[in-house]
């Protein structure tokens, strides 16, 4: 490939690069926007359009862009756009810092997905179940958790956000015991204001919570007929026309999700949430493990194809400078570890998971005695690194129902797992 070609890995540093040196004093904040085809534009303030010498100034960084980035650019007449302040202030919002006053604005299908972290506290402990990789026993742990978490006592609220690929209500529910909507049937109606018809006809239980100390509540994807779930499916991310006071806005898709959840806490009145995500590493995925402020059970397997997909959403937490909003609230998850095996296997499963975190998310302590470094020895039994390990037991192979538990066999495969579990749960409420 000819040298002179700007790749899409060659847009980001080629921006900083330009945009590092002093700007024009009195151009202020400047939003740099990659469209959805990854061409890049500047966006400043209209009250500029009158400052002649900060267009000149706009124009010599617009043709160094060009001249940098290629076809990635826009024309120079073209690449500086001058937008009122509503507009200003909506791009602030979507905005990342890069430089002093210089905000990076990425425009993808569904949001910002991967590029931000929202740390806001919930007074309900949340739990996003999440993986590079489908298969690994998300839906399976997710129905044992509630099963526990509900015998200890607690009221528990499971939701099925794995919207492409859902299984939670089908696992678990009997055909009776299913509700009516689901939550892309909640998404699709708040669209149009609907939202409340749907809530409360959402919310189901297991047969089993009657045998529990605490509760459980289901809420599914779908209800009990799915409908035309596709045609739905394509709006559920869609973000929602907002007017106020004659202003119009978009509320993002990722806060009508945590409209609806904060909607749910308060019909429910759970005292811990579990969120099953859809897998891989599509910016969907992003709003269960970045943007609802959970703590994130990272499940994966020793394999090559699952430390590198890993690899690929560590390095961008760490490329980005959010590996520290993030880092704090993860947890590796050893998932369908082996029967023939079991302590090397977590042995090398724990040597590859402590490189992963060490080389992108702990801190380079430079003293043992360093109190504020975030930062774990291999070995450290505490450490978010040190897997969480689901044995892989046929009783709860592939397929199973989770309709019913026998406790023997939850105790084969998940003994160790809710013991680190119920440490994590013990630390983290010690921490709140």
């Amino acid at each position: 490939m000819s040298s002179d070609v700007c790749t899409f890995d060659s847009v980001f540093p080629s921006i900083v690069d330009t945009l590092r040196y002093p700007k024009h004093e009195g151009v202020g904040k400047i939003y740099v926007i990659r469209d959805l085809h990854g061409r890049i534009r500047l966006a400043v303030s209209a009250s500029l359009e009158t400052n002649d010498d900060a267009k000149k100034w706009l124009r010599g960084e617009a043709e160094t862009l060009q001249q940098r980035l290629g076809v990635r650019s826009f024309a120079p007449d073209d690449a500086v756009l001058f937008l009122d302040e509503d507009m200003i202030s909506e791009l602030h919002g979507d905005g990342r810092e890069i430089l002093p006053d210089i905000f990076f604005v990425d425009r993808l299908l569904t949001g910002n997905g991967w590029w931000s972290v929202h740390n806001n506290a919930s007074e309900t402990p949340t739990y996003t179940l999440y993986s590079v990789k489908g298969g690994v026993g998300r839906s399976t742990t997710a129905a044992v958790l509630a099963w526990h978490l509900a015998h200890s006592g607690e009221n528990v609220l499971v939701v099925d956000l794995d919207l492409e690929s859902p299984g939670i209500s089908s696992a678990m529910l009997d055909a009776s015991m299913q509700p009516e909507y689901g939550v892309v049937d909640w998404l699709v109606e708040d669209l149009v204001g609907q939202g409340e018809h749907v809530l409360e006809h959402m919310i189901a239980r297991p047969a089993w919570h009657q045998d529990c100390r605490g509760d459980v509540r289901i809420v599914p994807a779908h209800g009990t007929r799915p409908g035309e779930y596709l045609a739905k499916l394509g709006r559920a991310y869609l973000d929602k026309r907002h007017t106020v006071d004659g202003r119009r806005s978009d509320i993002r898709w990722t806060q009508r999700l945590e409209e609806l959840l904060c909607k749910l806490r308060r019909a429910v009145q759970p005292t811990i949430v579990l969120l099953e995500s859809r897998s891989g590493l599509h910016d969907i995925a992003a709003a269960t493990v970045t943007d609802l402020s959970a703590h994130v059970l990272m499940f994966g397997t020793n394999t090559e194809t699952s430390w590198q997909d890993y690899g690929i959403l560590f390095e961008h937490w760490k490329r980005l400078g959010l590996a520290r909003d993030i880092r704090q609230r993860l947890s590796i998850v050893s998932s369908l570890t082996p029967e023939l095996g079991t302590e090397e296997y977590l042995r090398e499963f724990r040597r590859r998971s402590w490189a992963l975190f060490q080389d992108h998310v702990y801190d380079q302590i430079e003293s043992a005695d360093d109190p504020y470094g975030f930062a774990f020895e291999l070995q450290d039994d505490d450490a978010p690194h040190n897997p969480m390990p689901i044995h892989w037991t046929r009783g709860l192979a592939a397929g199973a129902s989770l309709r019913h538990f026998e406790e023997t066999t939850v105790k084969l495969a998940y003994s160790g797992f809710l013991a680190r579990f119920d440490e994590l749960q013990r630390v983290s409420g010690t921490d709140r």
